[in-house]
């Protein structure tokens, strides 16, 4: 039976609420049980819904609440600072999120074809194909990992799967607790859900004590530079002396053996940039028998320009240069230049690093570097892993303005330092610039927009956490195994 368009509209009203309310669950605000929640009422809902064509429109409402809300801040990169009017950004904006909350209606289309009991499609079906629409989004068109369950979920016990399976595992884990809540709630296999709610929060405990890394050479000092320059004024050539100026004065008062200057904290190509200006800062760190990191986009003689980080100090110069572009932001997909031409980016078009890149050997570690949003994608960070002793992202999410965005950033990068059992350094132009201790808290931060220094005590790490071995392999392998036990129990009720 059709339901009538008055109780098809409320359902997707619904949805779409509960998708929104999915956002508090996040940085900055992390009230984790509102996750729980909010997908038991989608599993409800999917359980619910006459056919497949249903269930994928509440899925669609129900992404569409979640990433309007929660990555919102799109529309300040492309209208206030990239200049595209209004309107149009408006509409790039709706269609970016448009496209993130199809993956929650492919899942939700997907569940509506496993003809199983409704228990075993809230607690494992629906669970293993959210989690597999989380990989794809975070894959496809270069992908967008961002508001993945498993982030949400750092705070909990559930967080001690992050070594062992990466946030997907984690997202697997919190989307069943939520299916097992809905069965709790409504009475479909009562106790055994209770049951197995509680065995999954006591396996995530029992994981979080085991510590997967051991220290590696004795702490030092490391100091993080914000330099607090507004993205409006960053590329601005008649800024360019003062903001040379503010991260110079910061670094030259350290006396840490690593400084970790924020992205393209010299806003011009590398090679133009006064050599002088150079050896003081290599100066500065030499004093203190360290090296400096300083983001700044470089050039080859043979052609490529990179987003790059470049090591200054008492050890041989070495560069990394940026693997996972921003689409439109450092390189313009094919038959897409009319956008660049509507935004004033600078420097919208990089060439990828190689893909192989190895740490950073600097102030005695040998330090994975990431930059921007690269620190989002676990599998391509743990390639450095385990060779790597230290986690260091440089970021510049002025972009994004006084918005969710710079929270959600340091909230993934804190996930990033569970999977592997490292600590995570970010270093950024207006914040959060913070130091990650490997079990994921934050151990300092700088309070955003305000010029500063972060002085952190660091410890380098050794040893590789399965995650760190065998990367999102196990998760999805999990998921598919879920997905292939139902299919088997469907088979059996059909075949009676």
């Amino acid at each position: 039976m059709t339901p009538a368009p008055a109780t098809t509209r409320r359902r997707l009203l619904v949805a779409f609420l509960a998708g929104a309310a999915m956002v508090p669950a996040f940085a900055p605000l992390e009230w984790f049980p509102l996750a729980l929640a909010a997908l038991a009422v989608l599993v409800h809902l999917w359980l619910a819904a006459p056919g497949q064509r249903a269930a994928a429109a509440l899925g669609f409402a129900f992404g569409m609440g979640m990433f309007l809300v929660g990555v919102s801040w799109v529309y300040i990169s492309l209208h206030r600072y990239g200049a595209m009017p209004a309107p149009l950004a408006a509409i790039a904006t709706f269609g970016f999120c448009a496209i993130l909350a199809a993956f929650a209606a492919l899942a939700g289309a997907l569940q509506a074809r496993f003809r199983v009991p409704p228990a075993l499609r809230a607690a494992l079906v629906i669970p293993a194909l959210w989690t597999l629409g989380e990989w794809l989004r975070a894959t496809l068109f270069t992908g967008f990992p961002w508001l993945s369950l498993g982030t949400a979920a750092l705070d909990t016990p559930l967080a001690g799967l992050a070594p062992l399976g990466g946030v997907y595992a984690v997202s697997l884990a919190a989307a069943s607790a939520a299916g097992l809540l809905w069965c709790v709630a409504t009475g479909q296999a009562r106790w055994a859900a209770a049951a197995a709610f509680a065995i999954l929060g006591v396996t995530g405990a029992v994981l979080r004590q085991i510590e997967w890394t051991v220290p590696a050479g004795a702490p030092f000092a490391a100091n993080l530079v914000q330099g607090n320059v507004p993205q409006d004024l960053k590329f601005d050539p008649a800024r360019y002396a003062r903001t040379l100026e503010v991260h110079a004065r910061l670094a030259e008062a350290s006396r840490a053996r690593l400084i970790v200057l924020p992205e393209t904290a010299v806003p011009r190509m590398l090679d133009s940039v006064d050599p002088a200006y150079l050896e003081r800062l290599r100066a500065a760190a030499a004093r203190n028998g360290g090296d400096l990191l300083l983001g700044a986009p470089t050039r080859l003689a043979s052609g490529g320009i990179f987003n790059s980080v470049v090591s200054l100090g008492a050890s041989p110069s070495q560069r990394y240069h940026k693997q996972h572009l921003v689409p439109f932001g450092e390189f313009v997909p094919p038959g897409f230049g009319w956008i660049v031409r509507v935004l004033q980016i600078p420097l919208a078009d990089f060439s990828r690093g190689a893909p192989d890149q190895r740490p950073l050997a600097v102030a005695g570690q040998r330090i994975a570097v990431n930059i921007c949003y690269e620190d989002a994608y676990g599998g391509e960070l743990i390639r450095q892993l385990p060779e790597a002793t230290l986690l260091v992202n440089v970021s510049n999410v002025a972009w994004f303005g006084d918005s969710l965005a710079p929270a959600q950033h340091l909230q993934i990068a804190r996930a990033r330092a569970l999977e592997t059992g490292r600590m995570h350094l970010t270093a950024t132009n207006t914040g959060i610039t913070a130091a990650i201790g490997r079990d994921g808290s934050v151990l300092a931060r700088l309070p955003q927009f305000a010029e500063g220094r972060l002085e952190a005590e660091v410890q380098g790490y050794a040893g590789a956490t399965p995650y760190v071995r065998f990367g999102d392999g196990p998760a999805l392998a999990l998921c598919a195994a879920l997905l292939a036990f139902a299919a088997v129990v469907a088979r059996a009720r059909r075949s009676r």
